[in-house]
This record gives structure tokens, C-alpha cells and sequence, in this order.
């Protein structure tokens, strides 16, 4: 039912040429820098070829004395003709060229690394964006450290390949082109006996890419997986301990980490089969190249060949034989590379590309000012297909009402929240505020109006003061104190080592949860939404806290339309209206007295709290043991 429940990172045909799009999408903006890099690969390169072709003419021409002395591109007539100036020309000339490539090398790497980690920083900040728009379904469905895995390691592999990977391509293209021309223009015949291997390191790489490409695929899913096992870990520590399931949790980290270890090493044991191939063809090239060079040197052209070989010529051989056939076999790397750089761009992708399951309207609707009159007509919704949570949920709340919606767990009431939220929009019906369908608002205007106080607040690592101005950051010491007192935390504040400036760690772990809960509505208060949502807001509080921050909680929500989820009634007796949930629908609604006095859920429920045990009904208690078979079974809320 929801498009983004289904999604799957794992998918390898999730996303069509991931490269492509990235090449036009991230790399094509920073032309500059991949001219640059380019070009340094290019210049760089062609020079690094120059100083065996100057050894090769000192060697014939001033030591042997073989041949004129004579220079490639450069006229006889600006040529020395003493030995000592030649040598001291040639020497120039090498020294020079090391210069320069040296200048165009340090341009090279300067446009591949500037190019890299803008991509990564673009891409990962692109994905988390991304991440940031898509509903809650995508993160009922993927876990935590399955994401952080794509954020960082995927990331991290584009930034190799595009630093690394690119900038290798064109030093070995050009090695390989450059070399195997000047061979071809110095003999033509030896060149050819020189390239032999060639032909079958192209098939040897292509049998490898085909292979490696869905290995590759298979690492980045498992490490993942074993990013989300260990982040679950890591985040339940205290439950491990008390629970005493070391052994249990080791081994599922364990079987994860093997599964890790298995796609890993297969991956591994086909690159280490495919390299030491490579290295064997390339020397079987070398070792041709100096047989036949080397006895056409001594004793003439072989077999079939013809003409001559000068020394220099066969020491040009020798060398740039090694240079050429081992940039060939070094191209496996690059495939290498890309084929996980690949991998890592799908996944990005597929996350960049989700449309978000709460859809943004094309021209929405303002809302600058909110009365906070809601309506809810007829609504009805599932998370998934073959389950309806709410059905036919229809009720009117006036400004400045407070509504409290109680019900046995699982009944329906925090999903009627979060569809007013908008974090998953209803499959029938519709929910109006002021009279507008918020389908017509963008999220983020619609969630800016409305301050949530959740069972279990989030706090962010940082300090207490930068927890309770979050989401209004321009809020002053004097705002934080104030809203602090309010929700009844200034009190704990101040006996807190370094006071608002304490650090509360990860998650809030230095504080106790009455602690989170009251900095979480201090929050609230500071934010001054025109509607607000107790999501039972005080259930981790103490019973004297708790007067204390209800008392402050009723100057805060007063004029301002409230929802109230609550298990503890004695919270929300006191409300403008109650709403009784079961098994999705609403089955009562009144004040107080009145739903105590027509007898039915409410009532039994208020019973129970009040430990009247004996005066609770057996028809309560038959549907209570249903339905706690049934959300044992299925989490339906």
C-alpha cells in the first residue's frame, strides 16, 4: 500500500546505469576539475615518456656512436655537434621533462581529488536529503546501520574510484597508447611481437568483470546488514546485559559477520585468481619482447623479420615493453574499482530517486495562520495491504479544544496522529484543519504548526540548552530558562554539572526518561506551535512531577487545539472531549462523567486504573485477552 514500504537497496536492478547518471548528475558540474585532471593525466604522462627515448639517442649516437645525433620535433640545425654538448643537451632535456611532469602530476591529482570529494560530499548530503523526504514506511523497513553503511562506506567507494579509479584510467590509456605508438614508429615488427598478449588480457578482463560485478553486489548488502546488526547492538547494550543474551547476541553478530566474510572472500578469491593471471600474460610479453630484441641485436632479424635494431632501439624495447604491458593488466584494477564504485552508485540512487510516500502538492496551500479546527472525515488506513489499523474514523475538533484519545494498546490512536502529521497520508477519507485538506500543505509547513511531545522524546547529542531550542534555534537563554521552568526541568537543570551547557550524551543516555520527557516539552513550549501532541507525555514522569507538569501543561495548551494519547486517564479526565479507540473505530466520545456513566470501555478501563478489579466486566476482560493474543502476534499500531 505504501509505494516506499517496498523499497529494497538491495535490488541490483533497482536503478539503470547508476555511472551514467552519476557522470551527468555530480561529475559533469565540476568540469573544471576534471579538465584539469585530464589534462595533468595527459601532460604528465607524455612526459614520463620522454627519458627513454632520450637514453635511447645518447646511447646510439654520442656512446656507440651508431647513428646522428638527432632529436624527435626538434630541427638539425639547432642541434650541438660536440659530444659534450649533446650529452649536456640530453641531460637537460630529461632533467626538464621530469620537471614538468612533476608541475603536471601534482595538476593531475589536484583535479582528481577536487573532483572526488565534492562528489562524495554532494552525493552523501543528496542521500541523507533524500532520506530526510521519504516516509516512515522506508524506515520500518531498513534499519539504522544499513543506512549509515550507504552514507559513509558507499560514499567513501565513489570518492576512491573518481580519485583513484579516474586518475588511473588516463595514466594507464595514455601509457598504453603512448607506448604502443613510439614502438610501432620505432619497428613496426617487434612492436607487434611486443603486443601479443594483449588480445588476451582484454578477454581475460572481460571474463573478470562479468564475474566480480554481482560479487561486488553481494559485499555491499552483507556489510550493510552486518552495519545494522552491529548498530542494533551497540544502541541496545543495556537490554543485552540485563537480559543476559551475550552468547545469543554474539552469535547473531557472528552469523552476520560470516555472511559478510563469505561474500567478501569470494569476491577476493576471484581478484586474486585474476591479478597473478594478468602479471603472467604481461611477462610472457616482456620475455618475447626481450628474446627476439635481443638476439636481433647480435645476430640479425629472426625468422621472418627484416631490417635492423639498433642497441637504443632494443634498450627503448626493454623499457617501454614493461611500461606498456603491465598498464594493460593494471586496468583490471580500474575495472576493479568501477565495479564497486558501481554497486555503491545503485544504492545511492536507488535512495535519491524514491518519491516520497507523502507526496509535496505541486501548488500548496498556505498556512501562515491556524485556527486549529480539525476535522476527520471518514479516514481509513493500513500500513499494510492486507491490514486496516483505522477504519471510517470520522470526528470534529474546535479551536482550542483539548482532545484525548484513549483505547487499549494497539487500538488505533497514535496512528490517527501521525496522519495528521502527515507521516502517511489516509487510503480513504480525508483530515481538514480549518478547513482545508492538509494534502494541500507541504509537510514541513503543516509539522511546523504542531509541537510533539513523544512516550520516548529523542534528545540529540549536544547540550541541554541546544535540546530544548532545537527546531527554534534563534531562541534566547531567557526563552530556554522559561519554557525549562514551565515544563517543570529548570529545577534538574540547575543541579546538572555544567547546567544548560551540559552535555546530555547520545540519545539523552546521561538523563533519566522523566528527565527527556521534560526537557522534550520544554521543547514543545519554546517552539509555541498552534496545535500541540501529547503522546503520553508524562509517562515517564513520577505522580508529584506529573501535577506539576500537567499544571504547566494546562497554561501552555491554553486557546491551543491539543490531542492527548494517554494510558494513565487520570492525565486526561479533565479534557474538552474523549475519544475511546477500539480495534480502529471509535466506539465512544464524551466528557468524563459521561463516559463513566454510560458504562462501557472507558469506564472499565478507569476501573481497572483505579484498582477496582472486581467491578471490571467480563465481556472487558474476554476482548482484553483477544486482542493481547493478537498484538503479541501482529504489532498493529
Amino acid at each position: 500500500m505504501e509505494e516506499n514500504s517496498s523499497i529494497d537497496i538491495s535490488d541490483k536492478d533497482s536503478v539503470d546505469n547508476p555511472m551514467r547518471k552519476l557522470a551527468q548528475v555530480y561529475v559533469k558540474p565540476e568540469w573544471r576539475a576534471v579538465f584539469i585532471g585530464i589534462f595533468g593525466s595527459i601532460a604528465s604522462r607524455l612526459l614520463d615518456l620522454l627519458p627513454p627515448l632520450f637514453l635511447a639517442v645518447a646511447l646510439d649516437s654520442i656512446i656507440l656512436e651508431e647513428e646522428p645525433f638527432s632529436l624527435f620535433l626538434i630541427p638539425d640545425s639547432f642541434l650541438p655537434t660536440e659530444q659534450g654538448d649533446q650529452l649536456l643537451m640530453v641531460v637537460i632535456l630529461i632533467a626538464g621533462s621530469f620537471i614538468l611532469a612533476s608541475v603536471f602530476h601534482w595538476g593531475r591529482n589536484w583535479g582528481w581529488n577536487a573532483l572526488a570529494q565534492r562528489t562524495q560530499h554532494e552525493i552523501r548530503t543528496d542521500a541523507y536529503d533524500a532520506l530526510q523526504e521519504l516516509g516512515m514506511p522506508f524506515f520500518a523497513n531498513h534499519q539504522t546501520g544499513e543506512m549509515m553503511s550507504v552514507l559513509s562506506n558507499d560514499a567513501n567507494q565513489l570518492e576512491r574510484f573518481l580519485n583513484e579509479g579516474m586518475n588511473a584510467l588516463f595514466r594507464l590509456g595514455v601509457m598504453v597508447v603512448g607506448i604502443g605508438l613510439i614502438l610501432l614508429y620505432i619497428n613496426w615488427q617487434l612492436a607487434i611481437i611486443a603486443l601479443l598478449p594483449v588480445p588476451l588480457l582484454l578477454l581475460f578482463t572481460v571474463g573478470f568483470i562479468k564475474i566480480i560485478q554481482p560479487k561486488y553486489e553481494d559485499v555491499r548488502s552483507s556489510v550493510g546488514k552486518l552495519n545494522s546488526r552491529l548498530e542494533n547492538n551497540l544502541g541496545g547494550m543495556r537490554i543485552i546485559k540485563v537480559s543476559t543474551t551475550e552468547d545469543y547476541e554474539s552469535d547473531r553478530v557472528s552469523d552476520e559477520s560470516t555472511s559478510y566474510l563469505k561474500s567478501q572472500w569470494g569476491a577476493i578469491k576471484t581478484r586474486i585468481k585474476f591479478f597473478p593471471g594478468l602479471r603472467l600474460m604481461s611477462g610472457l610479453g616482456f620475455t618475447l619482447t626481450f628474446i627476439v630484441g635481443g638476439y636481433w641485436v647480435l645476430y640479425g632479424a629472426p625468422l621472418f623479420l627484416s631490417g635492423e635494431l639498433s642497441p637504443g632501439q632494443f634498450v627503448v624495447f626493454v623499457l617501454y615493453t614493461q611500461r606498456f604491458v603491465w598498464p594493460v593488466a593494471q586496468f583490471g584494477q580500474v575495472i576493479n574499482k568501477y565495479q564497486r564504485a558501481r554497486a555503491s552508485a545503485r544504492r545511492l540512487f536507488t535512495i535519491i530517486e524514491q518519491e516520497p510516500n507523502v507526496p509535496v502538492p505541486d501548488d500548496p496551500e498556505s498556512i501562515d495562520d491556524v485556527d486549529g479546527n480539525v476535522l476527520y472525515e471518514n479516514v481509513t488506513f493500513g500500513y499494510r495491504e492486507d491490514g486496516t489499523v483505522v477504519s471510517d474514523v470520522s470526528m470534529d475538533v474546535e479551536k482550542g479544544d483539548t482532545v484525548a484519545l484513549v483505547g487499549p494498546t494497539g487500538a488505533g490512536k497514535s496512528t490517527l496522529i501521525k496522519l495528521l502529521l502527515r507521516m502517511y497520508d489516509p487510503d480513504d477519507g480525508k483530515i481538514l484543519v480549518d478547513g482545508t485538506d492538509i494534502r494541500r500543505f507541504r509537510p514541513k509547513d503543516l509539522r511546523k504548526k504542531i509541537g510533539y511531545v513523544s512516550q520516548d522524546p529523542f534528545l540529540f547529542e549536544g547540550s541541554v540548552a541546544d535540546n530544548v531550542r532545537y527546531g527554534e534555534f534563534e531562541a534566547s537563554k531567557e526563552e530556554i530558562i522559561e519554557a525549562a521552568k514551565m515544563a517543570e526541568a529548570h529545577s534538574f537543570i540547575q543541579d546538572l554539572p555544567d547546567e544548560y551547557e551540559t552535555k546530555v550524551g547520545e540519545r539523552g543516555v546521561k538523563l533519566s526518561g522523566g528527565q527527556r520527557q521534560r526537557i522534550a516539552i520544554a521543547r514543545a513550549i519554546v517552539q509555541d506551535p498552534d496545535m500541540i501532541i501529547l503522546d503520553e507525555a508524562t509517562s515517564d514522569v513520577d505522580t508529584e512531577t506529573e501535577v506539576l507538569i500537567q499544571r504547566s501543561l494546562n497554561k501552555v495548551t491554553e486557546n491551543k487545539t491539543t490531542f492527548a494519547i494517554a494510558h494513565r486517564l487520570s492525565t486526561i479526565k479533565d479534557a474538552d472531549k474523549i475519544i475511546v479507540v477500539e480495534d480502529g473505530e471509535i466506539v465512544e466520545r464524551g466528557n468524563h462523567e459521561e463516559l463513566l456513566s454510560e458504562d462501557g470501555l472507558y469506564a472499565n478501563l478507569w476501573r481497572v486504573q483505579a484498582g477496582e478489579i472486581e467491578k471490571v466486566s467480563e465481556e472487558f476482560i474476554r476482548k482484553a485477552s483477544e486482542r493481547r493474543g493478537t498484538f503479541e502476534s501482529e504489532d498493529t499500531d
